[in-house]
């Protein structure tokens, strides 16, 4: 291999080093049950991107993370997390609620 291009060639490697962590990077999201209360009640995404979404439950007794828009459901225990993987989303409005506390615990997630 020819100088030039070995040096070419340890650009490119340099180049892609710097590349993969910043894409590698995840993109999350936090979620409290407080109360039988999602806070926040509105959380704010990128359409188009895959993220996590941690849903932390305060309260000392179970809740169900569920929605059909996203078609997730997780049972998260008392004083307890949850990673959730939310699969890219399409712009919109996407609501949630804890099963077990429907009337309170209610949210939504709007991707832009």
């Amino acid at each position: 291999m020819s100088k030039p291009l070995r040096g070419l060639s340890l650009v490119w490697i340099l180049g892609l080093a710097f590349w993969v962590p910043s894409y590698g990077q995840d993109l999350s999201y936090e979620l409290t049950i407080k109360d039988h209360r999602f806070e926040p009640s509105e959380l704010q995404v990128p359409a188009g991107k895959r993220f996590k979404l941690i849903v932390k439950n305060l309260d000392p007794t179970a809740e169900e993370f569920e929605s059909h828009d996203l078609k997730l459901e997780k049972v998260i225990p008392g004083r307890s997390a949850a990673n959730l993987t939310v699969r890219p989303l399409e712009p919109g409005t996407y609501t949630f609620v804890g099963e077990f506390h429907q009337k309170t615990a209610k949210g939504r997630l709007v991707a832009k």
